[in-house]
């Protein structure tokens, strides 16, 4: 009889808490700040270096030595509306900037959906690595987090205060 591995969970424990690092056979699925619904218990060596690629890039991320992720993502999750904001956050928004909700929903291609583009915000399923940390109020104020706004904004602060990363 054979087991299906489907997904395999590691908890990280970071400088802002703890984040649990979800991988399939195709690459990152999940990392977020709370416990997911279903922990995978499945093994398989692929997924275990996924994980351990994860776990070692935010490391270097927290100690203020990588500016950007090379892991595989396996996006499983999310809409095409919003896997088109997470797509326009990896690829338009860098380390160090922050663009307002209204920016981000025009480069997506919806110029008119900043509610929806701050709602895909909070659907995000790789927080730091999909970095919806970087989005903020049109008036430059922080604006939301799902994690808490003690965390965005200490996201925000590392990556403000650095220069000349490695990658």
């Amino acid at each position: 009889m054979r087991v299906e591995l489907t997904e395999l969970t590691r908890i990280y424990e970071s400088p802002i808490g703890s984040m649990w690092i979800t991988a399939d056979e195709k690459g990152l699925t999940g990392l977020s700040f709370s416990r997911p619904e279903d922990i995978g218990q499945g093994y398989s060596s692929c997924m275990q270096s996924i994980l351990d690629r994860t776990v070692g890039e935010l490391a270097e991320y927290f100690a203020d030595k990588r500016s950007f992720f090379d892991i595989p993502l396996h996006i499983i999750k999310g809409t095409p509306f919003q896997r088109r904001i997470w797509q326009v956050l990896r690829q338009d928004v860098n380390y160090g900037e922050t663009i307002s909700y209204v920016q981000e929903a025009i480069l997506a291609g919806y110029p008119r959906a900043c509610r929806a583009a701050a709602n895909a915000n909070h659907a995000n399923p790789i927080a730091i690595i999909i970095p919806c940390h970087r989005v903020i109020a049109a008036s430059g104020k922080i604006g939301g987090y799902g994690a808490g706004i003690e965390k965005k904004r200490f996201l925000l602060d590392l990556e403000s205060g650095s220069e000349n990363k490695n990658k």
